[in-house]
Parts: structure tokens; C-alpha cells; sequence
């Protein structure tokens, strides 16, 4: 049997020490502030201090609307603004629905602005363009973010869905590495581990903010993962007194990259929860059987 891989600790984003799991706010479309603010709070208080939303996020789970989940973080805020202080608070822009992705000056310099003003803060420490405009020359975009930093805005610049080409391209105009990326990682999406986006981000020391890391709740439910995932997945968590999730989040978490997990839940025992992936150290052979499942294929 192989050693356990390394126990999680802390990550540095935007020059600050966050926790190895985040809370995302793609979700947070609840009409009551106190409901998320209880939420909100709940996440930091368990260490999940890196806090991720977007412009574009309410436009669907039960969102009412375009930049309705940063208003409700910010109503959050403005209830509560103590917690301000205690987060590392990122957003993205970028998306525009019906185009779909426009990264020009004029719409990424209004889409930051605009967030901004639904969240209540003079700047963000971390702002992310959001998906690639394939129509928008990096060195256009690296002004735009370079501006956005200058007039004090945004304190780090990240890319969200980006390739790996695409970041070298962005972060060449750029002068620097980015400082987060943000690729969508879990049992069930191994692309960043292939694709040369964790390789990259590992080369330049660029940290990583896994999304849907859980396989947007389908770890829990089982439905559209490939039976043997499922079986190996329970196996583990057997193995080690645990849930099926924990074991899932603690496959994210060992990789060397050191990604943080974006935790989507609305729910505070769900955030609870997830803290047992904190304790479970998977063996090198767990992980690389868990990667022969996922992908269905033995490995060489």
C-alpha cells in the first residue's frame, strides 16, 4: 500500500491565506439576506474564506435575474460588514448573454464597475474574466484588467475556463502570471489535470480555484457518473469511515496544484460536512484508481 498523499492546509490567494475549501455563489438566489447571510457566515467561521461569485450568476438557479447573487452577497455584506474583512472576495465578468462572451474594453470595464456597485465595495481582491472571447485580443484585455488594478478596483486578475494558451497568451500582455485560475475539476471533469492548465498553474505558482468539484451534485446523487466511479468512489469511503463527497473533494484537494474546492451548497450541514474531506488522506494508488474509473480507461 502506498503513503497517504499530503493533508490539505492552507492556500494563498490574492496575497492572502485562504482555506482549502471556498464557498461559491452561484446558488445564493434565496430572497431572505438573513438566510444567506447565516450562510455566508457559516462558510468563513468553517474556514471557507475564499467567497467567488459573478455578474452572471441568478440568471439561473432560481436566480430572478442578471447580478442577483451579487446583490444578495452584498446585502449580505452591508447586514453584516464584518465579514468584509474576513474573506477573500472574488467575481467575474465577461459573459454576455446573447453574444455570449465579450471581453472588449468599454463592456469589461462597465461589467466590473457594475459589479462593484451590486456588491457594495470599492474593489474586489480577485477579479476573474469569466469564459474566453475568442474576438477579444489579450493585449486588449490585459490593458483593460491592468487599468481596472490601476484605478483601484480589483486587486488580483485571474482567468476562469481559460486554456492554458490562453493564459500564456493574456498573461505575455500582461507582463505576470495571472494570479488564479479557475477550471472546472472533480472525479467526473479530469480535463485540467490533461489539458495543461494545472501544469501551468503549477509552473507559475498561480493558485487554483476549483469549481464544481462535487460534479455539481452528482457525486451525491450518483446520477450521470459512470457506475465504477460510483463503486470505487464508495469503496474508499468504506475504507476510511467517510462519505462518498469527502472522499470526492479530498481527490481535488491532493493534487499537487493545490486547488481550492468551490463549495456550491446552500445548505450550512452540507458546509459542515464537507470539512471531513479535511481529515481523509488518500493513498497514491486511491487516486489513480479513482482517475482509471472516472475516465474508463486503465491507465498505461
Amino acid at each position: 500500500m502506498s503513503e497517504p498523499l499530503p493533508s490539505p492546509g492552507p492556500r494563498f490567494v490574492a496575497g492572502r491565506e485562504v482555506g482549502p475549501l471556498g464557498f461559491g455563489c452561484w446558488r445564493l438566489t434565496t430572497a431572505s439576506t438573513d438566510d444567506a447571510a447565516h450562510l455566508v457566515e457559516t462558510a468563513i467561521d468553517l474556514g471557507c474564506t475564499l467567497v467567488d461569485t459573478a455578474d452572471v450568476y441568478g440568471l439561473d438557479w432560481g436566480g430572478t435575474g442578471w447580478g442577483t447573487c451579487e446583490q444578495r452577497l452584498g446585502a449580505v455584506l452591508a447586514a453584516r460588514p464584518g465579514l468584509r474583512d474576513r474573506m477573500v472576495l472574488a467575481t467575474k465578468g465577461g459573459i454576455d448573454p446573447g453574444v455570449p462572451y465579450d471581453a472588449s474594453p468599454a463592456r469589461l470595464t462597465t461589467a466590473c464597475e457594475a459589479s462593484l456597485r451590486r456588491l457594495g465595495v470599492d474593489h474586489v481582491d480577485l477579479y476573474l474574466v469569466h469564459r474566453p472571447d475568442l474576438l477579444a485580443h489579450p493585449a486588449e484585455v490585459a490593458d483593460t484588467l491592468l487599468s481596472l488594478r490601476t484605478r483601484g478596483l480589483i486587486g488580483a486578475i485571474g482567468l476562469s475556463n481559460h486554456s492554458a494558451a490562453q493564459t500564456a497568451a493574456l498573461e505575455h500582455h500582461l507582463g505576470e502570471p495571472v494570479a488564479a485560475v479557475q477550471p472546472e475539476l472533480s472525479v467526473a471533469a479530469l480535463g485540467a489535470v490533461r489539458d495543461g492548465v494545472l501544469d501551468r498553474a503549477m509552473r507559475h505558482d498561480t493558485a487554483v480555484l476549483a469549481w464544481s468539484p462535487l460534479a455539481g451534485g452528482r457525486v451525491t446523487t450518483g446520477e450521470g457518473l459512470r457506475p465504477a466511479l460510483v463503486d470505487v468512489l464508495d469503496g474508499i469511503a468504506a475504507g476510511h469511515d467517510t462519505t462518498r463527497e469527502a472522499v470526492a473533494l479530498a481527490f481535488v484537494l491532493a493534487h499537487p496544484s493545490r486547488p481550492v474546492a468551490l463549495l456550491g451548497t446552500q445548505r450550512p450541514d452540507r458546509i459542515a460536512d464537507a470539512q471531513r474531506a479535511l481529515t481523509v488522506r488518500l493513498t497514491r494508488a486511491e487516486w489513480y484508481t479513482i482517475v482509471e474509473a472516472s475516465e474508463g480507461v486503465a491507465l498505461p
